[in-house]
């Protein structure tokens, strides 16, 4: 499994309803992309739910590397990448992976939490508590699924909940989903994802 993002920021002025129209228009031509687990077309408007900027941020899980590479690759990336410039892709090693209570629901939000790996701290034991953390997390109510994945160049684990309703205030980034292409979440991994 492997986690992506990318975060476009917008102008504080931009008209965001320009993006709500481009995933309206074109989300559902992901909805069966070979090897997308789930992508969760997330925003962020400048003075909502605490955000000091727009911004249109999806969040991926995909099934493995080669699916990955053939969107990044392929038509849809180079489309956004005209449209918008070329953003910065940052990924993660997917440690775990967990369905919640409210995986029948259609999620509204999803939260994202980088947390550092310390110099000094034992790596194994930083993945033991945030993949210990991602269980407990999984099961709160209102969770639609949860993720926790690594990038070992920065050290930072990254947590990812997508919530039913909003989620609490204090897990991070809070994104407002627009809509889930979700065609192979089934075949993401279930607890430990490596």
């Amino acid at each position: 499994m492997h986690a992506m993002q990318y975060r476009i920021t917008l102008p504080a002025d931009y008209d965001m309803t320009i993006i709500r129209r481009r995933v309206r228009t074109k989300g559902h031509l992901l909805d069966d992309f070979p090897g997308l687990g789930l992508k969760a077309y997330g925003i962020r408007e400048r003075g909502v739910d605490g955000s000091p900027v727009n911004a249109y941020a999806p969040f991926y899980l995909w099934t493995s590397t080669e699916a990955m590479n053939g969107f990044l690759w392929g038509p849809g990336f180079r489309g956004l990448s005209h449209d918008f410039g070329r953003p910065t892709v940052e990924n993660w090693l997917g440690l775990g992976f967990a369905r919640g209570p409210a995986t029948a629901a259609a999620p509204g939000f999803f939260s994202r939490r980088a947390e550092p790996v310390p110099a000094g701290t034992d790596p194994d034991a930083a993945v033991e508590r945030a993949l210990e953390e991602l269980e407990h997390r999984a099961a709160a109510d209102g969770v639609h699924c949860a993720a926790v994945g690594i990038d070992p160049h920065r050290w930072e684990l990254l947590h990812f909940t997508l919530w039913a309703d909003a989620a609490p205030t204090a897990d991070g980034e809070l994104y407002q989903v627009l809509h889930l292409s979700a065609p192979h979440l089934d075949e993401l991994p279930r607890g430990r994802g490596w």
